[in-house]
């Protein structure tokens, strides 16, 4: 293990999103779907300087000596992903966690509770979607691929671990919607992230509408034809929706 980086590391895991449906609708041509995301992956991860650690099936596991070294390889392995062939017209969608810490290493590899905070990172997140640690948006904030930014989610309850505020990673061509993130909580942390989801929605509206663009989510297609008053109202409904769900539930 003295090859892989030590001291001050970022940790990037990866897991293929709805693998088992994958494999039952593409049957013996699941094995080409594995293989190239695998290439695809190696190839960008390990261009910018990432070493691989393990891989379980549809799962890898890298360390990078720096932090944005890392954010750049997950946005060029989703770019990547993006613009693959896959067989059968598929979508192959990949999320990724990545978490910086000071990690031990032992005989068997890296050992400490950073590596379980960068698996649990992961496992929060959605398909296309990349999320970041406190300590990692902080050191690569200042460093990030260019068109990409960061959108703070709020504190999260991860299985095992304390609470660990998450950063969505934008990119050029990146989802800007996903649902709540896979984490655990009580109701009152439930609500909490029903508010903050909102807030991230109408955070996507408002980038999408004043940059020209089109907006992420269907159901709010037509808010650059109906203007920025209806736009008003709309956001006062998701805040009103948010509300009115704690009152109930909570």
């Amino acid at each position: 293990m003295s090859s892989f980086p030590t001291g001050t590391v970022t940790f990037l895991f990866t897991d293929i999103e709805g693998s088992t449906k994958l494999l039952q609708e593409l049957g013996a041509e699941y094995g080409t779907v594995v293989a190239d995301h695998r290439r695809l992956l190696r190839e960008a991860f390990g261009t910018r300087g990432g070493r691989e650690v393990d891989t379980q099936g549809d799962a890898f596991f890298y360390s990078f000596q720096r932090a944005s070294d890392a954010v750049a390889a997950a946005v060029a392995g989703q770019h990547a992903l993006a613009e693959h062939g896959w067989p059968g017209g598929v979508q192959v969608k990949v999320r990724m966690g990545l978490h910086t810490g000071e990690p031990a290493v032992g005989d068997e590899g890296y050992v400490g509770i950073d590596v379980v905070r960068a698996a649990r990172i992961c496992e929060a997140a959605h398909g296309g979607q990349v999320l970041l640690s406190e300590t990692t948006r902080a050191l690569a904030g200042g460093e990030l691929p260019e068109g990409s930014s960061v959108r703070d989610l709020g504190e999260q309850k991860l299985k095992d671990v304390k609470s660990e505020r998450l950063y969505q990673l934008d990119f050029d061509g990146s989802p800007q919607y996903f649902p709540m993130l896979r984490t655990e909580g009580s109701p009152k942390d439930f609500g909490e992230r029903i508010n903050k989801h909102v807030e991230s929605i109408v955070e996507a509206q408002l980038n999408s509408v004043f940059a020209g663009g089109k907006p992420p989510t269907k159901q709010l297609g037509g808010l650059a034809a109906v203007g920025i008053g209806t736009f008003v109202l709309l956001i006062a409904a998701l805040v009103g929706i948010a509300f009115l769900i704690k009152a109930v539930f909570f």
